[in-house]
């Protein structure tokens, strides 16, 4: 479900003070029936047995498919437009004992670079040719009770063709990615038992 910004920038969550330079582009919850204050352990752990991007919807998995033919084709994803050379890590910016959090040098097969993860907080990164995007997942009371994933989606284009960028894959988001986002990730906490369970044997 889409939220508005004020979802994500009204909470005290501790990444405000880390990129006041970051737009809010994007504010999702997803429901997660019965959860406490402590399971975002729990939700990350069961979104990871579910797997990523290969078992999305056909669609979602072409749109991936689609952007990195463009960004192979049109140098958008070269190392030179990443992490440490076009931009600084996020990481730069935060104190040793949040740094310490994760661990970057162990690699998870994610895209996205983790920055910090707390009880309530997991951020992580991306760079390329088109923005500087951190990804950031909260864990938050629910409307209805309980506590539910939010995710929130901060944005540093690059000049006026990442700002351009953004506006020209929105409809994407919103109508393919979001929802396929939406249904693995509410699915895998209803089946984290099932899952967790089957990757511990």
């Amino acid at each position: 479900m889409r939220l508005p910004r004020a979802a994500h920038t009204r909470q005290a969550w501790r990444i405000h003070a880390f990129a006041p330079d970051f737009r809010t582009e994007d504010v999702w919850a997803f429901r997660t029936p019965g959860a406490g204050p402590g399971d975002l352990d729990v939700m990350l752990a069961a979104m990871r047995a579910a797997g990523g991007v290969a078992r999305q919807s056909p669609a979602n998995r072409a749109l991936f498919a689609v952007r990195r033919k463009l960004g192979a084709l049109l140098g958008w994803d070269r190392p030179e437009a990443g992490l440490g050379t076009r931009v600084r890590s996020l990481r730069e910016r935060l104190p040793p004992e949040l740094a310490a959090t994760v661990d970057t040098a162990e690699p998870d097969g994610l895209p996205l670079t983790p920055v910090y993860r707390l009880q309530d907080e997991y951020v992580r990164e991306l760079a390329n040719g088109t923005v500087h995007t951190l990804m950031h997942l909260g864990w938050a009371p629910a409307r209805d009770g309980g506590h539910e994933l939010r995710m929130a989606v901060l944005v540093k284009p690059n000049g006026r063709f990442g700002r351009s960028y953004l506006k020209l894959i929105a409809p994407f988001r919103y109508l393919i990615v979001y929802p396929a986002l939406t249904r693995q990730w509410e699915r895998a906490w209803r089946d984290r038992r099932l899952l967790l369970a089957d990757g511990a044997s």
